[in-house]
């Protein structure tokens, strides 16, 4: 199955601890042909960004940036797996790490709304 994410919009499902996006964080994400970009913010995030690509049409590798509520600039990066869809809606499963901070890695869902 091809992976197009083009002008989709996805909220959390789950996240680790060390993670800061919420179940009131929204995703908008695009894409064109191998690129994606997106914006996020709500919950816990004012205002966030995402780069990255499709990776063999397998897997989205992304690196994101965003300015959180306590006004801190962080950065990480992600790769995200597709997953079997629920009532329709797709979900991907990421694994994360913080670039900056401590570093710490963690595990979240998104699914699409």
């Amino acid at each position: 199955m091809k992976i197009d994410i083009d002008n989709t919009y996805f909220r959390v499902l789950s996240n680790t601890k060390d993670g800061e996006v919420q179940a009131d964080t929204v995703f908008h994400y695009h894409q064109n042909d191998n690129l994606i970009w997106g914006e996020y913010s709500g919950g816990g995030i004012v205002k966030g960004q995402i780069l990255g690509k499709v990776i063999n049409n397998e897997y989205l590798e992304f690196n994101y940036q965003h300015i959180n509520t306590s006004f801190e600039f962080m950065t990480g990066t992600c790769k995200s797996y597709p997953m079997e869809p629920m009532d329709g809606k797709r979900i991907f499963k990421e694994h994360w790490k913080w670039t900056c901070r401590d570093y710490s890695e963690g595990e979240s869902e998104i699914i699409e709304v």
